[in-house]
């Protein structure tokens, strides 16, 4: 073998390692509350302030959760509103255990840090003056027709990211 074919031979396996190494799932994301369809967000998960009851997480069904995922990290964006994109509306951690790759996250409360047991605020929103709310904050756009998606991540314990799903939760 030639010096060209052994060291074309040698970056080939190199960048399908490195790229194996650093290659991420596709998680599979459902809601499980009949209430939320993607399009419209529910009246029962929008913010207080615009008339909403309290706000809730879509519960969820992942699955597809590589082997090793030990929380489920959902990042809550309004696409519509720059300031709030990228997790600005907060990130929530889930502690989970996957059964044969699959988690069942639970629905928890907007506009509080009070969370239940193995469920943590990651990253508080980004709102201001009478949006400033702890924790995460559900839609809020007064029904302007923003458009709001959730990022959701399976990590492992080390906080590696192992997969990933970008999911539209409605608009309002």
């Amino acid at each position: 073998m030639t010096f060209t074919k052994t060291l074309l031979a040698s970056t080939i396996l190199v960048a399908a390692l490195t790229g194996a190494a650093f290659a991420q799932s596709a998680l599979t994301v459902k809601f499980t509350d009949p209430d939320w369809d993607g399009k419209t967000v529910p009246k029962k998960a929008i913010c207080t302030i615009t008339g909403g009851s309290g706000a809730m997480t879509p519960a969820l069904e992942v699955s597809d959760v590589p082997d090793g995922t030990v929380k489920i990290v959902e990042s809550y964006n309004d696409e519509t509103y720059t300031p709030m994109d990228k997790g600005g509306h907060g990130v929530l951690g889930f502690d989970v255990t996957p059964a044969n790759g699959v988690v069942t996250v639970p629905s928890v409360p907007g506009e509080t840090d009070q969370l239940p047991a193995g469920v943590s605020v990651v990253k508080k929103n980004l709102g201001t003056g009478k949006y400033d709310k702890p924790g995460w904050l559900p839609p809020c756009s007064g029904g302007g027709g923003n458009r709001y998606t959730m990022d959701v991540n399976a990590l492992d314990a080390s906080g590696k990211l192992l997969g990933t799903a970008h999911v539209d939760i409605g608009h309002y």
